[in-house]
């Protein structure tokens, strides 16, 4: 069991563990040894996310959800098989807490008259500037 919150666990059935060869450099240690972990997590099929959570977390991971709901995560940052497992299962636990938070409103506002009645007064600055980077009439070259 995966506790995220105080309120919200994630039983062990909705998580899967499989263990892969690390790619890139490493030796020996990379061609045998299979210490990098892919978690999956049966996102949509959770009955302890609620459906708005399970929203944002499909937005928060992206490329990693699949078309079966399901959130993946690969870690091989460390040559130790557990040490990867423990970092996969808190990347998931700082994702799912992510997911919770319920973004704020944004209020729609007007602007100011004073910012208003600026905009335009510099608007007509900067015409006039330009206006004035024309040819000049009556003069000859």
């Amino acid at each position: 069991m995966l506790r995220i919150t105080d309120d919200i666990s994630i039983a062990d059935w909705e998580l899967t563990e499989q263990f892969i060869r690390a790619s890139g450099p490493g030796g020996q240690n990379v061609n045998k040894v299979s210490t990098a972990v892919e978690l999956r997590f049966e996102a949509e099929r959770s009955p302890h996310l609620p459906a708005p959570v399970k929203a944002r977390l499909k937005r928060l991971a992206g490329r990693r959800w699949t078309t079966e709901g399901a959130l993946i995560l690969q870690v091989d940052e460390t040559r130790s098989q557990a040490r990867n497992r423990e970092i996969a299962r808190e990347r998931l636990a700082d994702l799912i807490r992510q997911a919770l938070v319920v973004p704020k409103r944004r209020i729609a506002t007007k602007p100011t008259l004073g910012s208003q009645r600026r905009r335009l007064a510099a608007k007509s600055v900067r015409g006039e500037v330009k206006a004035l980077r024309g040819r000049i009439e009556g003069e000859d070259d």
